[in-house]
């Protein structure tokens, strides 16, 4: 073949790594039948059979296996290409897309993207809500709140506050149930737990928090599906404060345990860093988020606790 055709390339390579004609589909925005077509074009250039199907997935021959990493490297080098072309931009009107958990994304983003947009209306914001980490390199996201530090060498990530987790229940729970006056009590209602619930149970531990896994009833990945069966009335959970403030009808429980803090760290690719319109959010983020761990500061000062070392 004289020349490689990238889309087709890109094609083998995603259906590579999926495993599958339709979740690579799926990944690329295309249709099964195109993206079909665009593998078999390739085999037919290349003269070699790339995939040979096994039960209800695809798995490389052994010409496949030898290609696949040089269309590995090729998708990585036309990431590279796009991560250092978007940071050129110097234009604020365009698309920006922030990454944060599921209720950072519903109960904390809004007033900040509220304020984003009467700064830059220009920027198109999307925003990922999942529990799980974006990734930046592959443009995932532009932008992304986490509560862990990054370990990856081509992300700038600043770490701009902490927050504060403490239990929660809704009133008309309590009314029904009584409060709980020490975790011991704790352990004897309806805990509603972060999955996977045993890394949760270690986390509460870490803390000081005595309460084994198995004394979660009600467990989810999705915090926000947890907050509202809360103030529904099925149980006590551990809530970010700053969001259990915005909720009428809930109250704090066991208000003698200092609060469990929850790092915030803002995360950009070094890349995007350099775009205008990705440092205006970025820094526009960093500004409000810090307000808000200047607040948990002055409460802990006030509680004659020092805020906790950065690790």
């Amino acid at each position: 073949m004289d020349r490689l055709d990238w889309n087709q390339a890109r094609a083998f390579c995603v259906t590579a790594d999926a495993g599958s004609l339709s979740a690579a589909a799926r990944k690329l925005g295309l249709t099964q039948p195109t993206l079909s077509r665009q593998v078999a074009a390739l085999e037919a250039s290349l003269g070699a059979t790339l995939f040979e199907r096994v039960g209800k997935r695809l798995a490389l021959t052994e010409a496949g296996h030898r290609l696949a990493e040089h269309a590995r490297a090729m998708s990585m080098a036309a990431e590279a290409m796009a991560l250092a072309a978007a940071g050129t931009s110097q234009d604020i009107a365009g698309r920006v897309t922030i990454s944060a958990t599921d209720a950072v994304s519903a109960y904390l983003l809004p007033a900040l993207i509220g304020k984003i947009r009467e700064m830059a209306p220009q920027i198109t914001l999307a925003i990922v809500a999942s529990d799980s980490i974006s990734d930046l390199r592959r443009r995932e996201a532009d932008i992304a709140i986490r509560h862990v530090r990054p370990i990856e060498p081509d992300l700038i990530a600043r770490r701009v506050g902490d927050m504060e987790a403490h239990f929660y229940a809704a009133d008309h729970w309590i009314a029904k149930h009584g409060t709980p006056r020490t975790v011991a009590d704790l352990c004897e209602t309806e805990l509603l737990g972060f999955a996977p619930v045993e890394q949760f149970a270690e986390h509460l531990h870490a803390a000081g928090i005595r309460v084994p896994a198995d004394r979660f009833r009600i467990i989810s990945a999705n915090s926000v599906v947890l907050w509202e069966m809360v103030r529904q009335g099925l149980g006590i959970c551990m809530m970010l404060k700053e969001i259990a403030e915005l909720m009428p009808g809930v109250v704090r429980l066991l208000p003698e345990l200092p609060g469990t803090p929850v790092p915030v760290w803002l995360v950009s690719h070094r890349e995007l860093h350099t775009s205008r319109r990705v440092r205006l959010v970025f820094d526009t983020l960093a500004d409000e988020l810090g307000r808000k761990d200047a607040g948990v500061r002055r409460r802990r000062s006030n509680l004659g606790l020092s805020k906790p070392t950065e690790r």
